[in-house]
């Protein structure tokens, strides 16, 4: 997929605020600091179309960039961050949840999870939490760049032994780095392809 086009449209905190256009709907999420803003703008090909902060936990919004006139990639509020009252996280989660059971143009979650560390309990709950829900996904591996093979091959597969406890059919699972372009092309092809099936 060639990136012509890649522009911020809003930021909100409710479903019903959110651009009503029925185009296809990509929303990116994971745990704070998993290199969210960092991926997305190394897929669209932009320096500073998501906000990279040295901050983590700084999406406190729903934010939609509207990506070849074609499709919306949303970036959602990072879970788990400490830092945040407990108050703060409640409400994050209730944003999300509506979110994602009302947004109806949404087509599939990208669900973020760091290369360098084992399957976290976090995760592992939202991932969960979506196949309860009968919401689509694919999972994401973020900053493989950073660990070597060896490493990664191991916090890859007790995710996959980890998930596949309760999954028959593992969800894809995509690798990438934001400071190498790794995974790019391989996202972008599930994105145009997924498009293409829905016309």
């Amino acid at each position: 997929m060639k990136i012509t086009s890649a522009e911020f449209i809003s930021s909100n905190t409710r479903v019903d605020q959110c651009p009503r256009e029925q185009i296809p709907e990509y929303a990116f999420i994971g745990r704070s600091n998993v290199g969210k803003s960092s991926l997305i703008n190394m897929l669209v090909e932009r320096k500073n179309l998501a906000r990279t902060s040295s901050t983590p936990g700084k999406t406190r919004l729903i934010n939609h960039f509207k990506i070849n006139q074609e499709w919306y990639l949303a970036d959602l509020p990072g879970y788990g961050y400490a830092k945040v009252s407990k108050k703060e996280r409640e409400s994050f989660a209730r944003m999300i949840e509506k979110y994602a059971t009302q947004r109806t143009n949404l087509v599939c979650f990208f669900v973020l999870i760091d290369a360098r560390l084992p399957p976290q309990q976090i995760d592992l709950d939202f991932i969960e939490w979506l196949g309860d829900s009968h919401l689509p996904f694919v999972v994401v591996l973020t900053k493989v760049d950073k660990i070597n093979q060896k490493g990664k091959s191991k916090n890859l597969e007790l995710l996959k032994e980890e998930l596949s406890e309760a999954w028959e059919e593992l969800p894809l699972i995509f690798e990438t780095s934001a400071v190498k372009g790794t995974g790019k092309e391989e996202v972008m092809n599930f994105i145009d392809a997924t498009n293409k099936k829905l016309g």
